[in-house]
């Protein structure tokens, strides 16, 4: 695996939040405020039915200077600049962030501009990741408290500017649509006249934020900010740059996790008309050139040949029987309540299964890209990141610079889902780069970018739980077996050898069960593993819906009635599983389909801070192909800031998790990746994708992530459809046809 630099802590302490006033270079309002951190361990632990109210906050104390802290600029035309510090990738950050500012600051949102935040840990740290990082689905349960704050902080500012203007009472005036009005006499001065005054203004003390029934902002489903510029085409993402002078460069890496390269033609690669450069490293080749086709025909050529290493001859069978056999081992305790080896009581019985999820690909739409400048005083690299500090500090270690001497220049990314969490791309390309006097760009074929992905993780569940005589659980036993990716990404968050994300929607279950145990067994295969839209929930939730249902099932009662028995302590996770139930028609047929048999599963979670529970109709032919009829998904995350950007997005998750669990698996032979492109790692085609119905509850609790529980809801939904179409238990994904033929 690559050499990482990595986030120092997941969980470092929690900072003082702070709010600064001052003035911008050039004249006009700046407004600094702080990220509270805090672990991820307790993001999902907020009060289940804490109500927002009026919020006043405490925002003096000790800081850095403003100028280091800039976050939020107002100039004297009255634009309102946000630097984010999150990154766009299709989730809808760059507008709903915005909206937390506009609210408060009291501007329509057209008035608010957005730059990317520079690489900056001790600046741009995510309040829930402890990094400047994007995933978790934390860009708005972390932006919730702050970004209000500084919005209405500015908005006291202006409004005491604006008084001292006028020699009246600041409580006299009020703001709206980017002015302030002295009530009494209809006096209005435009937030762009008024932001050199305001900077000379004191920093208030106490910040009182507006209750839910005052928003005008938030909870509107407002236009997307980022769409105009992608429809029309001036969007930038990292694979659009275009330097002077640059060149372009396609790799190929060894195919073997571990091998090494062992010869390559360069002669025939350099005849090859427009190819400039052949570059080599241990274990991977670039061929640079003019333009793409240059080095894609360059490398063609090139006919690079390996020597395979330690992991020549490993398959997926072999993989899976190590873990099968690491899995007859205790593991680390994540919970431990009572005892679950206790017998079954009479007249009940115990269930055992084993589950297995594949290794997966992220394949997103723009394949791994960076184009690095790379000069003796400094390091230039443009691309789109989730991780932009972890990418500068990956550059100016393999170079011996300075943090101070990189630059990352980020943009729009074509699909992250947790791939550009990852900086092997940066230190490949940089690696090259140190070879070359010019800039160049480097781009991972389709082919390059499936096959040295690092993967979701393969997983290995043991379970089995007891149920009384009235089919209800008295025992609950669930041991994970699989590789760790926060003991790479972020070892500080690794406690006494628990992978925290490993066992969440494991160990907090939202189901009343007496005698649960969880424990966790880490086995590393030599391949490398990285977050997947989700890991821990998108795994485990599929686990625990999955063999709730073969409980319900055991016990034949109706799986939506069998959760609701078991959620009396999760009430917001009854509602939406009563919302889904309801909207779904739960209760009644699946619709018919001729030749087909038809069945209709559910689920619910609480991930992310989200509750959601989804219901899914499947039709499932003679062949065993499985058609995804009719998906229903209640969704309650708090308080919605745009509910558009939230149904989109609950809508791609389905779309994500649907095709993961029907088709999607890395395999290995001989040490290969089998699969190479979409051709043998399918999407979902437009025709196969089914009616999604997104149903938001409403709520004014504090919001919770949404990126990935729709995800993480889908796989067990279907499973338990199919089940009750087929009669047939899928323990393993992603769906085998094979397993639903009729005879």
């Amino acid at each position: 695996m690559t050499d990482i630099v990595t986030p120092a802590a997941i969980d470092s302490p929690t900072r003082r939040r702070f709010l600064q006033v001052g003035a911008a270079a050039g004249g006009g309002l700046l407004i600094g405020f702080g990220l509270t951190a805090c672990s991820r361990e307790d993001r999902n632990a907020k009060p289940p039915e804490a109500a927002v109210g009026h919020a006043t906050t405490n925002v003096t104390g000790d800081a850095p200077a403003l100028a280091q802290r800039a976050f939020i600029r107002i100039d004297r035309q009255g634009v309102v600049t946000l630097i984010v510090h999150k990154t766009e990738m299709g989730q809808g950050t760059y507008t709903s962030m915005p909206m937390l500012i506009a609210e408060e600051l009291e501007v329509d949102l057209s008035q608010v501009k957005l730059e990317h935040a520079p690489a900056d840990n001790s600046l741009y740290s995510d309040p829930l990741l402890g990094g400047q990082v994007t995933g978790g689905s934390t860009s708005i349960r972390g932006g919730w408290q702050p970004m209000r704050e500084a919005g209405a902080a500015a908005r006291i500012v202006l409004i005491g500017a604006a008084a001292q203007a006028w020699k009246v009472d600041a409580g006299e005036c009020q703001a709206r649509n980017g002015k302030v009005t002295h009530t009494a006499t209809g006096r209005t001065m435009h937030y762009g006249e008024l932001v050199d005054a305001a900077a000379k203004m004191d920093t208030p003390k106490t910040i009182t934020l507006k209750k839910p029934d005052e928003f005008t902002v938030i909870g509107k489903s407002l236009k997307r900010l980022d769409s105009p510029e992608k429809v029309n085409g001036q969007a930038k993402f990292g694979i659009d740059v275009r330097l002077p002078n640059m060149l372009v460069a396609t790799v190929a890496a060894c195919p073997v996790p571990g091998g090494k390269l062992q010869a390559a033609d360069e002669a025939k690669a350099m005849a090859v008309k427009g190819v400039r450069h052949v570059l080599k490293l241990d274990n991977a080749v670039a061929v640079v050139g003019d333009h793409m086709w240059a080095a894609k025909q360059g490398l063609a050529a090139l006919d690079p040949t390996w020597s395979d290493g330690p992991n020549a001859a490993m398959t997926t069978a072999t993989i899976v029987a190590d873990m099968k056999t690491a899995s007859n081992t205790a593991g680390v305790v994540a919970r431990n309540d009572g005892d679950a080896n206790k017998e079954a009581p009479k007249g009940g019985q115990r269930l055992e299964a084993v589950y297995e999820m594949p290794f997966l690909a992220h394949a997103t739409m723009e394949p791994m890209n960076c184009t690095v400048d790379l000069r003796a005083d400094g390091c230039d690299l443009w691309l789109g990141t989730q991780v932009p500090a972890l990418a500068q500090g990956a550059a100016a270690k393999l170079t011996g610079l300075t943090n101070d001497q990189v630059k990352v220049h980020n943009h729009f990314i074509g699909g992250g889902f947790g791939r550009r969490l990852e900086v092997d791309m940066v230190t490949q390309a940089v690696a090259f780069a140190k070879q070359v006097k010019q800039p160049v760009k480097f781009v991972w074929t389709r082919e390059e970018d499936i096959q040295h992905d690092m993967y979701r993780p393969y997983y290995y569940d043991r379970l089995s739980a007891t149920i009384d005589d009235k089919g209800m659980p008295q025992s609950w036993s669930h041991r994970i077996t699989g590789s760790s990716i926060m003991a790479r990404f972020a070892p500080a968050a690794m406690k006494d050898g628990l992978d925290p994300d490993a066992v969440e929607g494991a160990r907090d279950m939202p189901y009343k069960i007496p005698n649960v145990h969880v424990d966790y067994v880490r086995h590393e295969p030599p391949v490398p593993t990285a977050f997947w839209r989700g890991v821990g929930p998108t795994h485990n939730i599929w686990v625990v819906e999955s063999f709730i249902d073969e409980l319900a099932a055991a016990s034949k009662q109706d799986p939506v009635a069998y959760r609701r028995e078991l959620l009396d302590k999760s009430p917001r996770l009854r509602q939406v599983l009563n919302l889904a139930a309801e909207k779904a028609n739960w209760g009644t047929p699946a619709r018919a389909v001729e030749g087909h048999r038809v069945g209709r599963g559910v689920s619910a979670q609480f991930a992310f801070g989200s509750y959601i529970a989804q219901v899914i109709d499947v039709a499932v032919d003679p062949a065993g192909e499985v058609k995804v009829t009719r998906v229903v998904c209640a969704v309650d995350c708090g308080q919605l800031v745009n509910p558009d950007t939230v149904m989109a997005q609950i809508e791609s998750g389905v779309v994500f998790g649907l095709t993961a669990a029907l088709w999607n698996e890395i395999t290995f032979d001989k040490g290969r990746v089998q699969q190479s492109n979409f051709g043998d790692y399918r999407m979902m085609r437009l025709n196969e994708a089914p009616r999604i119905e997104v149903v938001l509850a409403k709520s004014t609790d504090d919001p919770g992530g949404i990126g990935e529980p729709g995800t993480a809801a889908t796989a067990p939904a279907l499973t338990n459809a199919i089940f009750a179409a087929t009669g047939q238990r899928i323990r393993k994904l992603p769906v085998s046809s094979a397993q639903l033929k009729t005879a």
